[in-house]
């Protein structure tokens, strides 16, 4: 896994566990594309996700925020979680 240096974006009027949830899906893109991750467990990162985050304005402009500090775009792991039927699932190469 590589070194983060780079702050996740977070809303301050979030509660800390609404800011919990949203770094745990954080997280899962990055495992998405450094290590795999487990189908499901993307699927319900980014349902809790959407708890946090209900409109889709809102989640591009995260999702936006997060790809220009991290690099890591969270539309593609979404969609091949999605249609995969695999059970763990790992981006690679130009698939950002």
């Amino acid at each position: 896994m590589k070194e983060q240096n780079y702050a996740y974006p977070l809303d301050s009027d979030w509660s800390i566990s609404e800011m919990e949830t949203v770094i745990a899906f954080w997280r899962a893109v990055e495992d998405a594309y450094e290590a795999g991750i487990g189908r499901q467990v993307f699927l319900d990162r980014y349902r809790d996700f959407k708890t946090v985050v209900p409109s889709k304005m809102g989640e591009k402009q995260l999702w936006r925020q997060f790809a220009q500090v991290s690099g890591y775009e969270a539309y593609p792991v979404l969609k091949r979680a999605r249609e995969s039927q695999a059970k763990f699932i790992k981006m690679v190469g130009d698939e950002k």
